[in-house]
């Protein structure tokens, strides 16, 4: 009857050890409960000290306590710490994975909504003055043929186009939907990548070979890869890490789909600044003194053309990217 719930529920006896365990549990502490069995609870990988602090001081008042977002080896967890005769202990853990998701979704629309706003507003205010003076540009670049001057109105001019192609970058994603291998799109743009890096990085693909071909804009993914990719090499990374996974109970599931495809890309760069994480997905957030804060925030904008979801998360060190996507197969 435990192993149908979806909270996970641990009994620990007088000593802290584990008596009994939930299936929903063994996802929580990733670890099965004939290995778990007898094991000191505070000895498993990723127990967090408040949790731990919070179980003795429940033994020694002998109440219940309520610990929140505790981050545990199979994700983020509330957890209700019960007391029981003999000094043991009950432990309840309410995966909090669904409410991040569903957060996370939200602060997406936000994003998308400040990108299409900032389009609008960018073509208007400054696309048509660029015009006006790229043309004044070009008539002194023809009028000084050759002098040093006409030389500087050309720079106008290149200066001039480039800040128009970044503006046009802010432009909607119109997918051109395919059935396609996401694994062939992450191998081309790693390819490519390493093609024209002088960089010596490790890239570690760890796919799931069951993943089914999946209709994808193969185009748009594979410029989010590879901002992606560029972002770990930028912030000197030697080891990149590219895994594949189906995710079957997710908040980005809709009507049709039963699965999402999760791509992770983990790197062992400098990371993240924190002052960063939180407004990481808008644009003209960067921290690079070269950087255009257009990269992420492109990238975030193909995911939500896909109905999906880009998310990041600190790694110690580094940083690990998340793209999550429903995974659809043709139409009929």
């Amino acid at each position: 009857m435990l192993d149908s719930l979806s909270t996970g529920i641990i009994e620990l006896d007088d000593a802290g050890c584990i008596q009994s365990m939930n299936s929903a549990a063994e996802h929580c502490l990733a670890i099965a409960r004939q290995r778990a069995r007898g094991i000191a609870f505070a000895n498993l990988e990723r127990i967090p000290g408040t949790l731990t602090e919070a179980i003795a001081v429940s033994v020694t008042e002998s109440r219940g306590r309520h610990v929140r977002e505790c981050e545990m080896a199979g994700g983020l967890f509330d957890c209700t710490i019960q007391p029981l005769p003999g000094n043991a202990m009950l432990l309840e853990f309410y995966d909090l994975t669904w409410q991040l998701q569903q957060n996370k979704l939200q602060q997406r629309e936000v994003q998308t909504g400040m990108m299409d706003l900032l389009r609008r507003n960018l073509g208007h205010e400054i696309r048509n003055p660029l015009g006006g003076i790229r043309g004044a540009a070009q008539m002194m670049a023809a009028e000084l043929n050759g002098q040093e001057l006409g030389t500087l109105a050309e720079l106008i001019m290149r200066e001039v186009d480039r800040i128009d192609e970044l503006l046009a970058r802010f432009g909607q994603q119109e997918l051109k939907r395919s059935l396609v291998d996401i694994h062939f799109v992450l191998h081309e743009t790693t390819e490519l990548l390493l093609l024209e890096s002088t960089e010596q990085v490790k890239i570690i693909q760890d796919y799931d070979p069951s993943i089914p071909q999946t209709m994808v804009d193969a185009s748009a993914l594979r410029q989010l890869f590879l901002n992606l990719l560029l972002n770990a090499f930028q912030a000197g990374a030697k080891e990149i890490l590219i895994r594949t996974r189906v995710d079957y109970d997710s908040a980005m599931l809709k009507p049709g789909t039963t699965s999402v495809i999760r791509i992770d890309i983990e790197d062992d760069g400098c990371g993240v600044p924190e002052s960063l994480r939180s407004m990481l997905f808008l644009p003209m957030v960067t921290g690079r003194r070269d950087g255009t804060g257009l990269g992420l925030a492109l990238a975030q904008q193909i995911a939500a053309a896909h109905e999906g979801l880009l998310s990041y998360a600190p790694l110690d060190p580094g940083s690990r990217f998340t793209l999550r996507v429903p995974l659809e197969r043709a139409h009929d």
